[in-house]
């Protein structure tokens, strides 16, 4: 039976305060979970439904129902499986930043667009995400569902952006998406670089601006005068970096 003081905490982890507080994260769903229990992230607890089946490992489920599950949940329809997890302590080796492939996102709020791109990495193989003060927590019960998993594979890193650039190889590509940048598919793109994604309302800030050494822009392709103004954050990560994917094969 889960305790008033379990459920308090668990449900405080909502907010990125707490999580900070305890270290901790959850995540609902029995594929996720699975994902989580098959990484190398430590686990806290574990909770499921009775006859819920989930891959081997060491770790002892508490078995609770249906209403506690309830309780617990973050989610409209609570799933059979739910689980707490140590946020893990990622350090970033700015060294080796710049060797392939990084993405940098410069103030992504939704955490929804968040996970979504910590997916879309997880797919196109690129392993560092470096990530302004002012972007959304990737370990927010949203952005953690959001990723499917990926979260338990893709780095994920927080920086002040000024310190970060200023402290890369000078002779790195930093590639930036603007709406009068050179169509990304006439550019020339390396396999080695940052490839900066803006907020969703403002694009790249000013500050980070000053970093770019070269301006990308996914053209519209559309004739219509009442066409959209600009892509969602996400859909426009995943074109971009299919695009720079693309090329390697070439």
């Amino acid at each position: 039976m889960l305790g008033k003081a379990k459920i308090k905490q668990i449900k405080s982890l909502e907010y990125k305060k707490f999580r900070d507080e305890f270290g901790l994260f959850v995540a609902e769903g029995e594929k996720l979970v699975s994902e989580i229990l098959q990484s190398n992230l430590q686990i806290d607890s574990l909770f499921c439904l009775p006859g819920t089946i989930l891959p081997n490992h060491n770790i002892q489920a508490n078995v609770i129902s249906e209403s506690e599950m309830k309780r617990i949940s973050f989610l409209k329809t609570p799933s059979a499986a739910f689980v707490t997890a140590k946020i893990p302590d990622r350090k970033i080796n700015i060294s080796h930043i710049g060797d392939s492939l990084s993405l940098v996102l410069d103030g992504v709020q939704d955490p929804g667009n968040l996970g979504t791109i910590i997916r879309l990495c997880d797919w196109f193989g690129i392993q560092n995400i470096v990530c302004s003060l002012k972007t959304a927590d990737c370990f927010s019960p949203k952005a953690v569902q959001a990723t499917m998993g990926a979260i338990c594979r893709i780095n994920v890193f927080y920086v002040e952006p000024d310190d970060f650039f200023n402290n890369i190889d000078k002779n790195i590509s930093i590639y930036g998406t603007f709406l009068d940048g050179e169509n990304i598919y006439d550019a020339k793109l390396s396999q080695q670089g940052l490839i900066i994604m803006g907020s969703e309302g403002k694009g790249i800030s000013p500050e980070t601006e000053k970093h770019v050494n070269q301006k990308l822009c996914i053209p519209c392709f559309s004739d219509s005068a009442t066409k959209s103004e600009s892509l969602n954050v996400s859909v426009a990560t995943a074109i971009v970096c299919s695009e720079f994917k693309r090329r390697k094969f070439l």
